[in-house]
């Protein structure tokens, strides 16, 4: 049997319901429905499971913020992806913090929203496969006791190969490599070690440090491998990644990897001095592990070349790295990293770009 993805597409004009169903009128694995008003909409989404929905924002009766509100409050939508369509960016930031999934222009380029939509439906289908696997562990756990540690094994292989294939879908879409997924995970392991991290900690931050990006699915192309400095409105632009990669592993706490994996993509850009991203947290109010995965991740970032840059010497970078001591970085868990600088030197020398990646 084919797989059919449904999408409810939500616009008080007409015109718009039709070209986006004139995109798809030739995927038998599309269906699409489409309505005029809010009203409408929540009537729809609670008869039918639909796998994305496109939303207008300004719309008749009660506006699509309120609409969204409404929908992320229906059983089975807590994690769907819902798309805005507006031109009115002012809506943007409220959007996006009212549980937005992304947020699309008008006018749309046709080809980037179909793009978008097989994107997020394919991370809807990964997600809904992890929500299942909560629910079978749970039955087992009530109704299969002797077979609990079993059934915990193959929870730990699933997510894990759930994590691994999301930030590798992300990798596909940013200017990184997946050595770089490699190396900074490889880091954030060493440095948990050296800092005393249980042995259970060091695996599972090696296996949730490289979804620490993957929220990138859900930014544009024309900044993500943009090869120049971003404007201040793209920089906005891209720091919502932090808060999608949240989304997306959003419901997923009976899974180590996935949980933390969302902590460190919400927290990874965080700043111990408070002027980070999303949320101004400041020292010990940001998770451990989001900041080990900031030193990793910077210190990647600053030895590799980028289609923008140079990769920086070994020297340059430590500089930088020092200048953050206290103000990027947390200072205690920097000195044991500088400390240790030969060790994770090995680690870079051992996974460069040339080599083959596991």
């Amino acid at each position: 049997m084919k797989h059919h993805n449904r999408i409810l597409v939500i616009d008080d004009e007409d015109i718009n319901i039709d070209i986006i169903e004139l995109l798809f009128h030739d995927d038998e694995h599309i269906q699409i429905d489409g309505v005029t008003s809010g009203i409408q909409a929540i009537e729809k989404a609670k008869e039918n499971q639909y796998d994305s929905i496109l939303l207008d924002v300004i719309m008749p009766e009660i506006d699509g913020l309120e609409v969204l509100k409404e929908l992320r409050q229906i059983d089975g939508y807590k994690t769907t992806p819902i798309l805005m369509i507006t031109s009115d960016t002012d809506k943007k930031h409220e959007a996006l913090s009212l549980g937005a999934t992304d947020f699309i222009p008008k006018p749309f380029d046709m080809q980037e929203l179909k793009l978008r939509l097989f994107n997020y439906l394919d991370y809807n289908r990964v997600l809904q496969l992890t929500q299942k696997d909560n629910l079978y562990l749970e039955d087992e756990l009530a109704n299969k006791i002797m077979e609990l540690e079993e059934a915990l094994d193959i929870a730990r292989d699933s997510q894990y190969e759930i994590a691994y294939r999301l930030a590798k879908a992300s990798e596909f879409r940013d200017i990184e490599t997946g050595m770089h997924l490699q190396r900074m995970s490889l880091y954030s392991k060493e440095l948990a070690r050296l800092l005393g991290f249980s042995e259970e900690n060091q695996e599972i931050i090696l296996k949730a440090s490289p979804l620490h990006d993957v929220g990138k699915i859900g930014i544009r192309d024309a900044i993500l491998l943009k090869p120049a400095k971003f404007t201040p409105q793209e920089f906005e632009e891209m720091k919502t990644h932090s808060i999608i990669g949240g989304n997306i592993l959003e419901g997923n706490d009976n899974f180590d990897i996935l949980k933390y994996g969302r902590i460190i993509a919400l927290q990874h850009h965080e700043r111990v001095d408070g002027n980070g991203y999303p949320f101004g947290k400041k020292g010990d109010e940001i998770h451990p592990f989001a900041r080990i995965v900031a030193i990793a991740d910077v210190f990647d970032a600053l030895t590799s070349p980028r289609v923008y840059k140079k990769a920086f010497t070994i020297e340059q970078s430590i500089k930088i790295l020092k200048e953050g001591r206290s103000s990027h970085f947390d200072s205690q868990y920097l000195d044991v990293f500088l400390d240790n600088l030969d060790i994770f030197l090995d680690i870079k020398n051992k996974n460069s770009d040339t080599t083959e990646e596991y």
